[in-house]
């Protein structure tokens, strides 16, 4: 019997009962489905993931994306997260382009939201741990959109914001991305304030590949986004997730955003691999 157990007031549960890599039932599919759209992060413990069995877990949500380039197994469904060389194993150094990418996932940020159709979800899953360091953290925008004032959230309807990887990117080390990494990506417009379409409910879309607001000058747009990520993450609305081995987490793009915490990266061998499920389509009509 699958077990629901409430990790945060805002959301995030623990779910029990279920072995992940094996197929599921529809009896339990079901209510694995239903608490991903009520509580939009769910932790799965003490599950003996690898490659093939994360991709057919990650396919119930819906079809994966392919990472892009520059990122250390780029081109295929996995996004390596990762101080571990992909082909020969040894320790990536620290100031090798390959760990300063991934730095940038030390902002808060949603994934794919670069994408003109963003992600509904992500899937890691723990294949080497540190010791100590590595948390992963993460806010609610569906809680951060419920605290603000109705006048405020009146503001904020319909406005379109312009998501751009090289900007994220950017805010970490400019050269990161070679020319033609920045090629691979273009600036998509997202809505700002996107509709849970299974219970109706509300969240902002923001993060650290919001780059402004549409026609709203640069900097105002700019010091809007900032007020909003500040209203989404003081310190108590954040969930730390210390990860184990097996460890296993799904979070919805739509409504939540995460950023990865520090770890001795000379000291410890880490190993997270991410699946992304794509989402159903944009967020704004074309123009």
């Amino acid at each position: 019997m699958v077990d629901v157990k409430p990790l945060h007031p805002d959301f995030g549960a623990e779910i029990g009962g279920v072995d992940i890599t094996c197929q599921l039932s529809k009896a339990e599919w079901g209510p694995i489905r239903a608490a991903f759209e009520e509580y939009s992060i769910l932790l799965f413990r003490g599950q003996a993931m690898d490659d093939d069995t994360q991709i057919t877990f990650s396919e119930r949500f819906g079809p994966l994306e392919r990472t892009i380039s520059a990122n250390p197994a780029g081109g295929t469904a996995f996004a390596r997260q990762s101080n571990i060389d992909i082909n020969d194993g040894t320790v990536i150094p620290p100031d090798d382009r390959r760990m300063l990418y991934q730095k940038a996932n030390m902002l808060w940020h949603t994934d794919s939201s670069f994408k003109p159709v963003p992600s509904l979800c992500s899937v890691l899953s723990a294949r080497q741990v540190p010791s100590t360091g590595g948390n992963t953290e993460f806010v609610s925008c569906r809680a951060a959109w419920e605290r603000l004032p109705v006048s405020k959230q009146k503001q904020l309807e319909g406005l379109v914001v312009v998501h751009d990887l090289v900007y994220s990117r950017g805010l970490v080390d400019p050269t990161v991305l070679t020319t033609a990494q920045k090629a691979e990506v273009s600036t998509v417009r997202q809505a700002l304030v996107r509709t849970n379409p299974a219970n109706g409910r509300k969240a902002l879309f923001i993060g650290a590949h919001a780059s402004h607001i549409e026609g709203m000058p640069l900097e105002e747009g700019r010091a809007l986004l900032a007020e909003l990520l500040e209203v989404a993450s003081p310190p108590e609305a954040i969930l730390s997730h210390e990860w184990q081995g097996g460890d296993v987490i799904v979070w919805d793009n739509r409504c939540v955003l995460h950023r990865a915490t520090p770890y001795d990266s000379l000291k410890f061998r880490r190993l997270m691999q991410r699946t992304t499920i794509a989402g159903d389509g944009p967020t704004v009509a074309a123009v």
